[in-house]
């Protein structure tokens, strides 16, 4: 039976346990406060991100952890970093609030800029995606069950587009540039989008505006390693501790590789 290398699902354990933390506040009365940049934060934040560093801690190897729920490092020390875990312990917060299930623990292994593991946990429904580098992706979509290798699928007819539930923006010209014209629109919240994709059931995720590194680097390892793509609006893949910056560029996820993005994206220049 085909299943993740060792290091993937030692992570994904971490983030199993995690999702315990969390649904411990998720199914009771919670308080949401307000952070510098006006996103919520919960307890169950903050739970997830002390499961987490402490999981980590246990392993072989030690890393650095950059995580959005702890204060970011500075880029002097930073810069010299070549392997670290990039972690956001509850991407989608805004849902979490709205209790619709649409939130995901991401743990990423960063080596040399790029993301060569990946591990996305939707701690609702219990789908556990991991990947690694050069390895593949897999869904196991309970704790315990059966692993299933994912793959992207060849560009639908029409284009299915996902896109975010609680962050609107104008993207209708581009998303025509990239579908070639008509589409149909899925909305999803947090890295679900890209799981979506590289599971075969979306094809194209466009996000104009801000993100940052800790948002995306899990899910990208999943859709690079099920066929996928994470791009820059220039069509270059992301890479990750770029500067002192932790703010992503505008991207698109793509499912089908055989396609010439680059072209499509550039297209009304």
């Amino acid at each position: 039976m085909s299943m993740p290398p060792e290091p993937a699902r030692q992570i994904g354990a971490i983030a199993r346990a995690a999702a315990e933390a969390i649904l411990q506040v998720y199914h009771g009365d919670f308080a949401v406060q307000t952070k510098g940049d006006n996103s919520p934060l919960t307890a169950a934040d903050l739970a997830a991100q002390r499961v987490i560093v402490a999981g980590l801690a246990t392993l072989q190897e030690q890393l650095p952890v950059l995580s959005e729920e702890a204060k970011a490092l500075p880029w002097s020390e930073r810069r010299h970093w070549a392997r670290y875990w990039l972690v956001d312990p509850l991407d989608g917060t805004r849902e979490f609030v709205k209790r619709n299930g649409e939130f995901t623990v991401n743990i990423a292994l960063i080596d040399d800029h790029r993301s060569v593991l990946g591990v996305v946990l939707a701690p609702v429904t219990g789908e556990l995606y991991v990947a690694a580098e050069g390895q593949g992706a897999w869904l196991q979509e309970r704790d315990g069950g059966p692993w299933r290798r994912i793959r992207t699928r060849p560009l639908g007819d029409p284009p299915r587009v996902v896109g975010s539930r609680s962050h609107g923006g104008t993207q209708g010209g581009l998303l025509e540039q990239l579908t070639g014209g008509d589409y149909e629109h899925v909305p999803l919240g947090s890295s679900l989008k890209f799981c979506l994709i590289a599971r075969g059931e979306a094809d194209i995720y466009l996000r104009l505006g801000l993100t940052s590194e800790w948002d995306t680097a899990a899910a990208q390892c999943v859709l690079d390693e099920a066929g996928g793509a994470v791009l820059d609006l220039a069509g270059q893949p992301f890479r990750y501790n770029r500067g002192e910056s932790l703010l992503n560029p505008e991207f698109v996820a793509i499912g089908d590789l055989s396609i010439d993005w680059a072209a499509r994206l550039t297209r009304g220049e």
